[in-house]
């Protein structure tokens, strides 16, 4: 496993970060697919014997058990010094009105019930999660600075908005002395590459780290949703996102390059789509991995290098779509 820089930031993380959405709450009313603990296990323990450091969860994710599951994997199996954790703070958590969103009362009370959850005295990463209406942009970095002022954070990052609110949250983060947003999680894929616009771009010339969600299109490219409906998998059928999101005919015929290539390399669809995103310079994909051939082909998709010719034919059939991913 090869290990790069976070963007600016100094801290290595591996080539692959492992997604921990699949674990949790078997029957999670969001995703009804996620695996329980005991099941999560020989995935964590792969992806550690392949040399994955960056683990990447939520206290959203089967509202908070993901964290649980991470923190006690960790506990049992790594130095908390070898492992990178990520979390976030913004989603739902609760019934009360103050159960959700970017509040400095939410950003506080939230870090620190995710790490009773994660039994760890700090993250590696701490992420928004999404925006917040209802919290001016002063009031979320100030408190976010104060986290890890407070060594409850390292590192901060944020994901799916628009460019020009990342941007005016580091300016005014930089003007104030506040600890910098150095990490964006977007949503990026051969089927989705709006962020190639401003997002990518801005990024690329900050130093900031590109940890992007979904780089398998939530499954499609991975022949989730097969266009006659046959042999969908349990995501493909429940996973409302994604059929949202994907299933046009300019999707599919994306799917129908991935294929080809796939079937002329001799590797699988997952492995082409995972290798496209990898050779876009990005810092991180996040992957995840509920069957036993999910991690060994993605840790194997690292070491597939794309001609310029083929990530030309690849990415032909796209167009502009509607910008999604940032609520």
């Amino acid at each position: 496993m090869d290990y790069v820089k976070l963007g600016g930031a100094g801290v290595k993380v591996s080539r692959l970060c492992l997604g921990m959405m699949s674990y949790g709450t078997p029957g999670w009313p969001h995703h009804p697919w996620v695996l329980g603990e005991e099941e999560a296990q020989p995935f964590l323990k792969g992806a550690l014997d392949a040399g994955i450091n960056f683990f990447d969860t939520a206290d959203f994710y089967s509202t908070g058990a993901s964290e649980e599951i991470l923190g006690n994997f960790v506990a049992a199996n790594m130095r908390r010094s070898d492992a990178v954790i990520a979390t976030k703070v913004c989603l739902t958590m609760g019934d009360g009105p103050n159960d959700r969103g970017l509040s400095r009362k939410h950003i506080l009370e939230g870090i620190d019930a995710s790490l009773k959850r994660l039994k760890t005295d700090y993250v590696d990463l701490l992420y928004i999660h999404r925006l917040d209406p209802d919290t001016g942009f002063e009031e979320l970095a100030d408190a976010l600075n104060d986290v890890v002022r407070a060594g409850k954070a390292t590192y901060l990052g944020a994901s799916s908005m628009w460019t020009w609110q990342f941007a005016k949250l580091r300016e005014m983060q930089r003007a104030n002395g506040w600890a910098q947003f150095c990490v964006m999680q977007n949503f990026y894929n051969l089927c989705y590459r709006e962020e190639e616009r401003e997002m990518i771009p801005y990024c690329e010339a900050e130093g900031v780290a590109l940890v992007p969600w979904s780089p398998m299109a939530r499954g499609f490219l991975a022949g989730n949703q097969p266009k006659d409906g046959k042999g969908a998998t349990s995501r493909g059928q429940t996973d409302k996102i994604a059929q949202g999101y994907f299933g046009t005919r300019q999707d599919y015929a994306v799917l129908a390059r991935v294929e080809k290539l796939a079937a002329k390399l001799g590797v699988k669809p997952a492995q082409i789509a995972l290798a496209w995103v990898l050779a876009k310079g990005i810092t991180s994909p996040i992957i995840g991995a509920t069957k036993p051939h999910h991690l060994s082909d993605a840790v194997a998709a690292a070491d597939i290098k794309l001609t310029e010719a083929q990530i030309a034919s690849l990415e032909a059939p796209y167009a502009p779509r509607a910008v999604q991913g940032h609520s």
